[in-house]
């Protein structure tokens, strides 16, 4: 297994720290050198600052995306914590209907490969019905990865994670590829717009305001300060009125100001 130097970790923790919010304290050495060395050896780098180095140089994402992967625990497949879409569907697309009439504005933050945001389009599908033509209901997705994206824009799923959809969604939204694998049909699959986005900037550069935001499963590992501000990005980005929505193993704590809670990781904009 290689060795990681404390300046090496160090490089990495800081670089994670500044772009993407993420702490990696001293107690995660080990994990970096566990989950990292078997990539490390078979991309062929023979250090930890050779790969820092790649890191640093790859435009695309995909390399941190997989370094995010490697060393957090998220998992993601349609239909996860299925309350906060009951939510949505009785109490958030009613309330959407009434204020803004025609345009439904939801922000998936950290769609990775796309079942959160087609699940919310299935749901609005379901939900607008014979007015839905009338409506402007496409979904912003983002994700910092580009492979992400990619496979959020092809929509193919195995049979497996289409397991807790319901029967009448996967006969109308899906199509067989014939080899045990499913495809977003193109119609849905239009609903989504797919956008890089590094949640760690500054500047948001969104003319309207949301209705909900979905950022569920992002914010778990990141400091609180970095959260907290994220967490006010958000607030100023909602409409008067507007839902933000997070993982359950996550929390506002008690400085959630601007914040009502409502349920279990279900939050209205004050």
């Amino acid at each position: 297994m290689l060795k990681i130097s404390d300046q090496e970790f160090q490089q990495i923790s800081q670089y994670i720290r500044s772009q993407y919010g993420i702490k990696l304290g001293p107690e995660k050495r080990a994990l970096i050198m566990g989950r990292l060395g078997s990539t490390l050896v078979s991309r062929g780098f023979d250090s930890f600052t050779a790969y820092f180095k790649y890191l640093l140089a790859d435009e695309t994402g995909d390399g941190v995306f997989e370094l995010l992967n490697k060393i957090t625990t998220n998992h993601t497949y349609f239909m996860r914590e299925a309350a906060h879409f009951m939510f949505f569907q009785e109490k958030v697309l009613p309330w959407v209907k009434a204020v803004s009439p025609y345009d439904a504005r939801i922000w998936s933050a950290g769609c990775s490969r796309g079942q959160e945001p087609y699940t919310l389009a299935m749901l609005m599908q379901d939900y607008f019905g014979h007015e839905k033509q009338r409506w402007n209901t496409q979904i912003l997705a983002t994700d910092i990865s580009a492979q992400a994206l990619s496979a959020a824009r092809e929509g193919i799923y195995p049979a497996e994670e289409m397991a807790s959809l319901p029967e009448k969604w996967r006969n109308t939204y899906f199509q067989s590829l014939g080899d045990g694998r499913y495809q977003v049909k193109l119609g849905l699959r239009n609903e989504l717009v797919l956008r890089s986005f590094n949640l760690m900037n500054q500047h948001f550069p969104f003319r309207k305001p949301f209705h909900a935001i979905f950022c569920r499963n992002v914010m778990i590992y990141f400091d609180a300060p970095t959260k907290k501000q994220l967490v006010q990005r958000f607030r100023q980005h909602l409409a008067p009125g507007g839902y933000l929505f997070i993982g359950h193993s996550e929390s506002l704590g008690r400085d959630n100001e601007g914040f009502r809670y409502l349920q279990p990781a279900v939050y209205r904009k004050e």
